[in-house]
């Protein structure tokens, strides 16, 4: 059974009647706790002095939530007066975060760790680039790629070879009149149908 106060009355519950006390946040600590420890052995007169001492605290309780939720709606209505509006206030907040991270300490030494990777990346990126270019100039180097170029440059010289022998002055200026390459039908399609 549990035993309730009301207003300097000590009286005895029964299990039914507990379910409807909901205790707040902090109020009966030992029992939420775990399970009930036997109480000490105290007289009547002990009892009654702590349970009128608990009536007085939950009666404190309730008198500073109701000045608390007073001293809330005068901030609002402040707020509201100022024209301070919970965005305005989620800005603030944000704006003083970032300036509290970016003064930390954590911040500076991170924030210096990546400005020396970033410039320990573009390093290695620069060699890279070097080390490529340097590997296309020797492979244009090679002797197996100056044959290969030969055999490229041999024979383009053979495919224009023949436009120039027909016509050597137009080879200069740049304007070849000779016959192409491929010989295309004296008719045209549209001649035949007809």
């Amino acid at each position: 059974m549990c035993w309730t106060a009301k207003r300097g009355n000590a009286k005895k519950r029964g299990p039914q009647q507990h379910a409807e006390s909901v205790p707040e946040v902090g109020e009966d600590a030992m029992t939420s706790l775990g399970p009930s420890f036997p109480a000490p052995a105290m007289t009547e007169e002990e009892r009654q002095e702590l349970q009128e001492e608990l009536v007085k605290v939950e009666e404190e309780i309730q008198t500073l939530s109701n000045v608390l939720a007073a001293k809330e709606k005068l901030l609002a209505d402040i707020k509201r007066k100022l024209g301070i509006t919970p965005l305005n206030e989620l800005k603030q907040n944000i704006t003083k975060t970032w300036q509290d991270v970016t003064t930390s300490t954590a911040y500076r030494r991170t924030s210096e760790t990546l400005s020396q990777a970033g410039l320990k990346a573009t390093a290695a990126f620069t060699n890279v680039g070097s080390a490529i270019s340097r590997k296309f100039e020797d492979v244009r180097n090679a002797p197996t790629f100056k044959s290969f170029e030969e055999k490229v440059e041999t024979l383009k010289t053979k495919m224009t070879a023949p436009a120039s022998a027909d016509n050597p002055g137009d080879q200069d200026n740049g304007s070849s009149t000779s016959e192409p390459l491929v010989n295309q039908p004296d008719a045209s399609p549209t001649q035949e149908m007809h």
